[in-house]
C-alpha cells in the first residue's frame, strides 16, 4: 500500500512537472547588482495635433487673470489704455459681487475641457488669440505665455501653469492584452508602458520591441532589446503622446515546432523515470 502511494505521488510530480508553463526571458540580462548605469535625464513631452492642453493664468490679484482662462460665462475686453474690463453693463448689486466672486473662485479650481490643438498645431487663447503650440515643450509654451503677458503690458506678473489632458499611448502585438492607455501627466516610460499591458508573452521577440513616434507628417521607428541595459540611454525610453509600442510575436511555426519537439521529450524522458521508478520500488 505504501508502495502504490509513493508511485502515485511520483507520477503526480511528473505529469506537472512536465505540463508546467515558463517564461524562459530574463530582462536586462547585462545588469550587474548596485552598479549605477546612465538614463536619459532630459525629457519633455512635446506637444502634437489634437493634443487637450490645461492652461491656467493666475497672478496676484485673481481677478486680473480671469479673462485669461477658459470661462464661457463672460467676454471680457482690452481697452486703450490697456486695462482688462468685462461687457456687462450697469452697477453690480451687492449679490450680484458675492456671486462673481464665488464664480472666480470655483473657475480657478473647476476641471478643465482644455485647449484642443488644431490640425495646423494651433490653439485659441484668450485675449492672445492664436498661438501656435505644436512642436513646443510644457515649458516653452509657459515661457511663450508669460511672455506674451508681460511684453503687451496685459499682466506684470502672471503664473501660467501647462498640463496634457490626454496624454495616451498604445500598446500591440504579444503582450498581455493590447489597447490604448491614458496616463496623468506626461512621464512613463517603455518598461512602465509593457507594465500597463500586462507584460510579454513567452512568443514575444526581446530584442524587437518598436516604438513608432509622429514627427510632423512623418513617423518614425526605433527597435529596443529590452534584455540589454542599453534601453535606458535610448530616446525612446520615454514615451510620447500618442507613441505606438509594439512587440513583435517570434516565428510563430518554429515555435510551434519547438513546443511540439519539447513535448514529445518531455514525455519520453516522464515514461523512462516512471517505469525506472516503479523498477526501484518493486525491487525493495
Amino acid at each position: 500500500m505504501d508502495k502504490t502511494i509513493k508511485l502515485a505521488c511520483l507520477l503526480a510530480i511528473i505529469i506537472f512537472s512536465s505540463c508546467a508553463s515558463r517564461k524562459d526571458f530574463v530582462y536586462l540580462q547585462d545588469m550587474d547588482e548596485l552598479q549605477e548605469y546612465p538614463m536619459v535625464q532630459k525629457y519633455e513631452a512635446i506637444i502634437h495635433r489634437d493634443d487637450r492642453l490645461s492652461i491656467i493664468v493666475n497672478s496676484k490679484n485673481p481677478e486680473l487673470s480671469l479673462p485669461f482662462n477658459m470661462s464661457g460665462s463672460r467676454s471680457y475686453s482690452v481697452e486703450a489704455d490697456g486695462s482688462i474690463s468685462n461687457n456687462e453693463v450697469g452697477v453690480l448689486s451687492d449679490e450680484a459681487a458675492r456671486s462673481r466672486k464665488k464664480d472666480m473662485s470655483e473657475f480657478l479650481n473647476e476641471k478643465e475641457k482644455g485647449y484642443l490643438v488644431d490640425i495646423n498645431g494651433n490653439i485659441d487663447f484668450p485675449v492672445l488669440g492664436q498661438l501656435h503650440v505644436e512642436g513646443l515643450t510644457r515649458r516653452q509654451l509657459t515661457e511663450l505665455i508669460k511672455k506674451r503677458l508681460i511684453n503687451e503690458e496685459l499682466l506684470k506678473d502672471p503664473m501660467v501653469t501647462v498640463n496634457f489632458l490626454n496624454f495616451k499611448f498604445s500598446v500591440l502585438g504579444e503582450v498581455g492584452h493590447v489597447g490604448t492607455f491614458e496616463v496623468k501627466g506626461d512621464r512613463i516610460t517603455l518598461l512602465e508602458a509593457l507594465a500597463m499591458a500586462g507584460d510579454l508573452t513567452p512568443r514575444s521577440r526581446l530584442d524587437r520591441i518598436a516604438v513608432i513616434r509622429e514627427y510632423g507628417n512623418k513617423r518614425r521607428i526605433l527597435f529596443h532589446d529590452i534584455r540589454s541595459k542599453d534601453i535606458f540611454t535610448s530616446p525612446y525610453y520615454y514615451l510620447q503622446q500618442n507613441d505606438i509600442v509594439y512587440v513583435e510575436p517570434t516565428n510563430m511555426k518554429a515555435t510551434e515546432q519547438a513546443q511540439r519537439k519539447l513535448s514529445t521529450w518531455s514525455m519520453i524522458l516522464s515514461f523512462i523515470t516512471t517505469i525506472t521508478s516503479l523498477v526501484l520500488l518493486t525491487t525493495k
